[in-house]
């Protein structure tokens, strides 16, 4: 995110898992790892994202997009895809990005340091969505076991495509889909 606002510059890297809800297939943001203090504290607090502070870029070199994501000092992931490779359709990445729901799980602890205050099941969609570019091409992906950034609990089995696209987008207030404390 080189021009957030209100929250300034920063990389972000996450996981994201395939779910279904109520019928309709959607994402749940597992982890999210970026190097931008307000922008953990806003995602916490507003929405529940999962977010903790970590050094994630993404440059190219020569031929290839590379991806890499440290905690502290330390490798948790690499990725690798060709560069520009083949080029996507920007309209069907748009329709995807503005039909397909995001959840995530917004926990707040309680006072007492035992219980749970706020236990939701959120969902949001990302707006205003200008792509500026889309390609696929081959990928690689390692992650590493770190106790603190827990890539590895979703260990990588089979790569089965790999995209990379440029867009502007506007990230919409949730709504709460389900409340487990009620």
């Amino acid at each position: 995110m080189h021009d957030a606002n209100g929250f300034g510059s920063f990389n972000e890297a996450g996981q994201l898992i395939e779910v279904e809800f109520e019928g309709k297939k959607g994402l749940y943001s597992h982890i999210m790892l970026l190097d931008n203090l307000p922008s953990i504290a806003a995602g916490r607090e507003i929405w529940g994202f999962p977010k903790k502070y970590a050094h994630p870029t993404l440059t190219v070199d020569s031929d290839t997009l590379l991806g890499t994501v440290k905690y502290n000092s330390v490798d948790v992931a690499f990725g690798t895809m060709g560069y520009k490779y083949q080029e996507l359709d920007k309209d069907a990445i748009k329709k995807a990005l503005e039909e397909t729901p995001n959840f995530l799980l917004k926990t707040i602890p309680h006072v007492n340091g035992r219980d749970v205050s706020i236990c939701q099941l959120v969902k949001y969609h990302v707006k205003d969505i200008t792509v500026k570019g889309a390609w696929t091409g081959p990928v690689d992906l390692q992650v590493f076991n770190h106790v603190q950034a827990a890539l590895h609990h979703l260990p990588v089995l089979e790569i089965v495509k790999g995209f990379h696209f440029i867009a502007d987008v506007t990230l919409g207030f949730g709504e709460v889909v389900f409340d487990y404390l009620k």
